[in-house]
């Protein structure tokens, strides 16, 4: 045995060691052996050694299962799934087609309503002998908890839709009280705009029934041939947004050729010496208005700042390059202005080109202009540098002049009028905080940071409304003066009808951030809707949230199901849902996709 541990090291018979005394060979051998010892010992014991361990051992540690090859230690399935698909873009929406983005949306709405679920069952779990504990049934638990609040989510959606179809059927809402059809002054003799705005939703929660029911209204019943007077805003967002979005979604032809017929019938809303349309227009005469109370007859900045998504996906789908030339036609103007410490007034006169009263808010007259700057640049595949130039410029002056902090710490965003701040935040406003989070990427690298945290501080205010009424929801305004804190003082500040900005900024906190806190506030807002906004027959907005016994003011609103139940549904789902890389949401929330080839650049060049 010696002699075979020895052999080649010099210890053998004819070594110049063969004559030693055997005592001297006994020690050697001894201190030999001890040297040895300690070699393997710090090859296999020392934490240090790990790669000498592995060069004598093979690995015994098996690849989990969903572990890409060479992903290494402290790479999650998440991480690794991202750099995968961040490395290669979506090419342009007309050499990819369409197919590849309605199956992004097809493949999140099965793992949303659980049809994909089941790998869990096909992977080993711990009740294997020898397995260690895992982490899996706690996800599992909290994965099971999200996909409950998810198809609450949808039963909602499915109840407000059955009593409107059951009391309501063609009309603009529902009278969830009276069981009757409401109409309303913004949509002139156009009816149907609970059914269009609903087109997407029930597409994207996977109620086919009810989406083929309302196609085929659609198909058979909507009517632009109208002699009334409609807004052009609200019917831009509501009608051309909802048959925009459900043709990229189905693919379905007669929304496409509806969404082009309507637009053609806006058109003449343009017909101003400015370009900047009417804020009215009658369908039939072409004969375009301005809202009689706005400034002198002005127009108003959200309204004619918040057509640009559709009329460029108008020229998207029709190859016709006027709609585009339209809302680009409308920057010019803007560009020329002299703005006020940097902000953009409320009303701008369609004749003159000047400003009217200089009243700047965040919220109601001007919320949506801000967010379509931002929007128009992801939609544009960020080639839209006029769009990104403005937001920032506009975000900066916004910060400086109206960002404020209440004496608790709140974070709000004041109004201004000629100078003077009134401190106070409508439900409007809280829209922002997913505005800020949606450009933090794309700021100057320096306030890319800051971005985010005032888009966090925002969010965390526009809860407090929330958290701190009766009902647990949030007034239609909410001051910071005179003693309050995120708290409506006047009785005609106090309803709520059933908005959605605030989960609307929930959702898109969630998915940049992934803090469950958002999640948790939004399902907080569907407990709250539940209580004190359900009715017998549908969902109804209450007219005081700090009342306990809230008086309802029997209106189920179009956009409830457009936008706060399809938000929710959303916050509720994998983020392969409507992803942010491919879609883009218009302000009612009809996903548009990104525009890989950019219209905006063809209106430029033929302009030239």
């Amino acid at each position: 045995m010696i002699r075979r541990l020895c052999s080649g090291c010099g210890l053998g018979p004819g070594s110049r060691f063969g004559s030693a005394r055997l005592s001297q060979r006994f020690v050697f051998l001894l201190s030999l052996s001890a040297l040895v010892t300690v070699c393997f010992g710090a090859i296999f014991f020392l934490p240090d050694a790990l790669r000498l361990r592995r060069f004598f051992l093979l690995s015994s540690e098996p690849q989990r299962a969903g572990d890409p090859a060479g992903s290494g230690p402290g790479l999650g399935p998440r991480v690794v799934a991202a750099a995968a698909t961040s490395s290669g873009r979506v090419g342009p929406l007309r050499r990819l087609g369409l197919d590849r983005v309605r199956q992004g949306v097809t493949d999140g709405e099965r793992r949303a309503t659980g049809e994909a679920d089941g790998g869990a069952a096909r992977k080993g779990g711990p009740e294997e002998a020898g397995a260690p504990p895992s982490a899996e049934p706690r996800a599992q638990s909290t994965e099971g908890v999200v996909r409950s609040q998810r198809e609450k989510v949808k039963e909602m959606m499915k109840f407000a839709w059955d009593n409107y179809r059951r009391y309501a059927w063609g009309t603009n809402e529902l009278k969830p009280l009276s069981k009757n059809g409401h109409a309303s002054g913004l949509f002139g003799g156009l009816s149907g705009a609970t059914i269009v705005d609903s087109l997407d939703t029930l597409f994207i929660m996977g109620l086919h029934e009810e989406f083929r029911e309302a196609k085929e209204w659609v198909e058979n019943n909507l009517d632009f041939n109208v002699n009334g007077e409609v807004s052009v805003f609200e019917v831009t967002i509501r009608f051309v947004g909802g048959l925009l979005s459900a043709y990229y979604l189905s693919g379905d032809e007669i929304f496409k050729m509806k969404a082009i017929e309507l637009g053609e019938k806006l058109l003449p809303a343009f017909n101003t010496p400015t370009g900047i349309p009417w804020a009215l227009i009658n369908l039939r005469s072409g004969v375009g208005r301005n809202w009689g109370w706005a400034s002198g007859g002005s127009s108003i900045l959200a309204e004619f700042g918040t057509l640009h998504l559709e009329f460029v996906h108008l020229s998207e789908v029709s190859g016709i390059p006027k709609f585009a030339e339209k809302v680009m036609a409308i920057r010019k103007v803007l560009n020329r202005l002299e703005k006020p410490h940097g902000l953009y007034p409320n009303y701008l006169s369609p004749v003159t080109g000047h400003w009217g009263q200089h009243h700047v808010s965040i919220g109601g007259l001007g919320d949506s202009f801000y967010e379509y700057l931002i929007k128009a640049w992801l939609m544009s595949d960020k080639t839209d540098e006029e769009a990104k130039t403005m937001y920032y410029e506009a975000l900066q002056a916004i910060e400086t002049n109206l960002v404020r902090k209440s004496a608790s710490g709140l974070t709000y965003i004041a109004e201004w009028r000629g100078g003077i701040l009134d401190h106070k935040m409508g439900h409007l406003a809280c829209f922002s905080g997913g505005m800020l989070a949606m450009g933090a990427d794309d700021a100057p690298t320096d306030l890319s940071k800051h971005y985010m945290e005032l888009a966090a501080e925002i969010t965390i205010t526009c809860h407090e409304s929330y958290k701190r009424s009766a009902t647990k929801l949030g007034p239609e305004a909410f001051r910071f003066d005179g003693g309050a804190d995120a708290v409506a003082t006047r009785m005609n500040d106090k309803y709520y009808i059933l908005r959605p900005e605030v989960v609307e900024t929930y959702m898109h906190m969630w998915r940049f951030t992934h803090d469950p806190r958002y999640r948790e506030w939004g399902w907080e807002a569907v407990q709250a809707l539940e209580q004190h906004c359900r009715v017998d027959a549908g969902f109804s907005g209450i007219r005081d949230v700090y009342s306990t016994l809230p008086h309802h003011d029997d209106v189920q609103q179009s956009f409830f199901l457009a936008e706060t139940l399809k938000y929710l549904y959303v916050l509720f789902s994998e983020d392969e849902l409507l992803s942010p890389e491919q879609w883009v949401f218009n302000t009612e929330a009809h996903p548009l996709p990104v525009v890989r080839r950019n219209t905006q650049e063809q209106v430029i060049t033929n302009d030239q």
